[in-house]
């Protein structure tokens, strides 16, 4: 009977207890149950934003782009004497060294620094090209590189992420091996750093079917953007372009040459359309500092394409290099845009560099001084054209 009854006032007096003890691990199973869905949640939302599977057309972008702190030493940290990093894209050799090493023989070792991509295992010694300043300066992860392939995008890239391991590379300069520089490198450097923007080709790319609506939602067809792929950029959109880890991606899927719907170039797509992802083009003066005469032939661009004209001796006369000089805007036509070439408010020539040139007419402006010249001495806010 004691033993009954101690358990029956026990359990009279614990009655009210049970619930709760109940009711406290519903809530503990709750809290638990709700912060994983939570995280399910996030962890699509998450997969979501970074997903390149082929989806519907019409569906609604991601609302936001994520984005990612650099690895690299950003330009509010670096106090010091500021780079502009020369990044040549080139096949095996550097046909045009000539005209680069006196380009950079009149320049302080302290302002500049060199890399290229070339082919895998060619090396730049004394037996490969004729300066000093090309030795060794290839990248030792270089790899294959195909035309109108995502290749050429990833070595661009490469570029880009061995220059910003130098802390004091501020300037980023794409350069094929078929470009030469128009104005001595004082020039090019003053009008480089005078300004706090990059220079990227941009403009809108209605008449070609090159867009891929199964790029979308993560490139939405607003963003798409097309231009020249010899950029200059400061190292914030540098950064942005190697710590790329969602429109590359898409860029490597989806857009191809030579595909029956879109033929898709994609160094002429990438960089503009990431910065314009990013929402950085009010960062950028939309045009190029690289000169480049398109063939306008209709009937060589029905059967061929639009195509590049290459520079003979001829062709690089005082004449032609003062025209392509004394140009001071770009039209667009797709946007009925005229881009008036300045510099922080200043009217300044359009273009530094041009391509593609010849060995012989490379030579004919290194023989007749063009390299040394500088025309009216770059001074931020004080420019005139010549």
């Amino acid at each position: 009977m004691m033993k009954k009854a101690v358990a029956g006032g026990g359990g009279a007096t614990a009655a009210p207890g049970i619930p709760v003890r109940y009711m406290l691990r519903l809530s503990w199973k709750l809290v638990i149950g709700v912060c994983i869905i939570l995280c399910l949640m996030a962890f699509l939302r998450l997969q979501y934003s970074l997903s390149y599977s082929d989806s519907e057309p019409g569906l609604s972008p991601p609302t936001s782009f994520v984005r990612h702190r650099s690895r690299f030493m950003s330009s509010y940290e670096f106090e010091g004497n500021a780079k502009i990093a020369f990044l040549f894209l080139a096949r095996r050799n550097l046909p045009l060294d000539f005209l680069w090493g006196s380009f950079f023989e009149n320049a302080d070792v302290g302002n500049f620094s060199v890399y290229i991509h070339a082919e895998p295992g060619f090396v730049f010694d004394e037996s490969t090209t004729k300066t000093s300043f090309f030795y060794n300066r290839q990248l030792k992860n270089s790899i294959k590189v195909a035309w109108g392939e995502s290749s050429m995008i990833e070595a661009e890239r490469l570029l880009l992420g061995a220059a910003l391991e130098n802390p004091a590379n501020q300037r980023f300069v794409l350069l094929s091996e078929s470009c030469v520089p128009l104005y001595n490198f004082s020039y090019i450097y003053n009008y480089l750093m005078a300004s706090p923007r990059s220079f990227v080709d941009s403009f809108l790319d209605k008449k070609e079917g090159r867009y891929n609506q199964k790029m979308s939602p993560v490139i939405p067809k607003n963003k798409w953007r097309k231009g020249s792929q010899w950029i200059t950029v400061i190292r914030k959109h540098a950064e942005v372009i190697v710590d790329d880890q969602v429109i590359f991606p898409i860029f490597q899927k989806f857009c191809k040459k030579l595909q029956k719907q879109h033929n898709c170039i994609p160094d002429e797509h990438y960089v503009p359309t990431l910065l314009a992802m990013n929402d950085l083009e009010d960062e950028i003066e939309q045009r190029p500092v690289t000169y480049t005469l398109w063939n306008q032939s209709m009937s060589n661009m029905e059967t061929k394409g639009w195509h590049p004209i290459t520079f003979r001796h001829a062709d690089a006369g005082p004449q032609q290099i003062r025209r392509i000089k004394g140009m001071n805007h770009v039209y667009y036509e797709t946007e009925f845009r005229t881009e008036w070439c300045s510099n922080n408010g200043t009217l300044v020539p359009c273009f530094l560099f041009a391509r593609k040139f010849s060995q012989g007419a490379a030579m004919r402006l290194l023989s007749e001084g063009v390299v040394g010249q500088s025309g009216t001495p770059f001074i931020a806010g004080h420019f005139a054209l010549s």
